[in-house]
């Protein structure tokens, strides 16, 4: 049976702290399931149910009925707006575990198009899988396994120089190499535009 398409189609606006522009995140699902995206902005208050978040730091995952904030393991999609002389920046995450492939798209032809594409549930370490009846329906990282500082590089391993990455995250970035593995892929996974810059997600693209 073919997927069902464009089962959501969600738009939120953050507006920025700093001049007052905003940016419209449109979120489309392609999954054959039913998903409910949430955002965080790590403010402290719940968003504002009209869609306007008026702030700076953004946060979006599919999520569970049941997830709050992003448990694990779920693709993140993560953006500061107006972060660095007039830039957004931008990234797709597996740092914490990897639950959906999606894909991130600027409205500016001038930014990159961010995406994870590969299928890493299909292949996920046993120890790291999780389960829904027989089928596999997120992949953990060894950081949100085994909460030890090596995987999740913090305490002595907070450094590039200590913390190296672990199997999990090697093996995220084979599956999505523009997405981040673990903590410390930067060069290879965060991305800038304008200020200004509209967003579409798409989830199961």
């Amino acid at each position: 049976m073919a997927a069902q398409t464009s089962l959501l189609a969600l738009s939120f606006a953050a507006l920025l702290l700093i001049g007052g522009e905003s940016a419209t995140f449109t979120i489309k699902n392609n999954c054959p399931m039913t998903i409910w995206p949430a955002a965080f902005t790590g403010e402290g208050s719940q968003p504002s149910t009209t869609g306007h978040l008026p702030y700076r730091r953004v946060r979006t995952w599919r999520r569970s009925l049941q997830w709050s904030y992003g448990v694990p393991p779920a693709t993140l999609v993560e953006f500061t707006l107006n972060d660095n002389g007039g830039l957004d920046t931008y990234d797709i995450s597996n740092v914490d575990g990897s639950n959906l492939r999606v894909t991130l798209a600027p409205d500016n032809s001038a930014c990159v198009t961010t995406s994870c594409l590969g299928d890493i549930n299909a292949d996920c370490p046993a120890d790291l899988a999780r389960k829904s009846g027989s089928e596999t329906v997120g992949c953990l990282s060894d950081c949100a396994a085994l909460n030890r500082p090596e995987d999740c590089c913090t305490g002595a391993f907070n450094t590039t120089q200590t913390c190296q990455p672990s199997r999990s995250a090697n093996y995220f970035k084979e599956k999505c190499p523009q997405a981040y593995g673990y903590a410390f892929h930067d060069q290879t996974s965060t991305f800038t535009c304008s200020t200004g810059t509209n967003y579409r997600i798409t989830f199961c693209p």
